[in-house]
């Protein structure tokens, strides 16, 4: 799970709080070059899901502070979104509260001749990734081998 740049870092710290007090949780920021374009994408949740509303609220809200406060530059567009139903779980937060949920973990390498696992995300520690699989099989994966830990659905 990559590491963010001091940028981004910057504008979750000042987006969080302000976000929050919208009622509504700041899941993630990345900043990604489309084409010649460099796009800065706020990803947004809460209980029930996100509306259109509430994209434009957050973006009325963090477009002043990111370009007046933070005086950041770097991006050529703005975009506030939901993380999806399959969104990818970063933080200790997401991954407390989907416990008990339907992920995929990919690795870094192959296991087994395996990359992807999936299975219902169990109490993980700092430095494990529990999973259970759908024949009750508990996993301990170790943080270090985890590329990225996604919801998904699951019939």
């Amino acid at each position: 799970m990559a590491a963010r740049t001091g940028t981004v870092q910057r504008i979750i710290d000042a987006a969080t709080q302000p976000v929050a007090d919208l009622g509504l949780e700041l899941v993630d920021v990345e900043m990604v070059r489309e084409g010649k374009d460099v796009i800065l994408r706020l990803f947004i949740d809460k209980a029930g899901g996100v509306s259109m509303d509430d994209c434009t609220r957050v973006t009325h809200l963090v477009d002043p502070l990111i370009d007046t406060q933070l005086n950041i530059h770097e991006h050529d567009f703005l975009e506030v979104s939901s993380p999806g139903l399959e969104r990818p779980l970063k933080t200790e937060r997401d991954l407390a509260r989907y416990q008990g949920e339907w992920v995929e973990l990919s690795r870094y390498k192959a296991v087994d001749g395996r990359k992807k696992i999936e299975g219902r995300l169990a109490p993980c520690t700092t430095d494990a990734i529990g999973l259970e699989l759908e024949d009750g099989t508990l996993l301990s994966i170790p943080r270090q081998e985890v590329a990225r830990i996604k919801r998904m659905i699951h019939f």
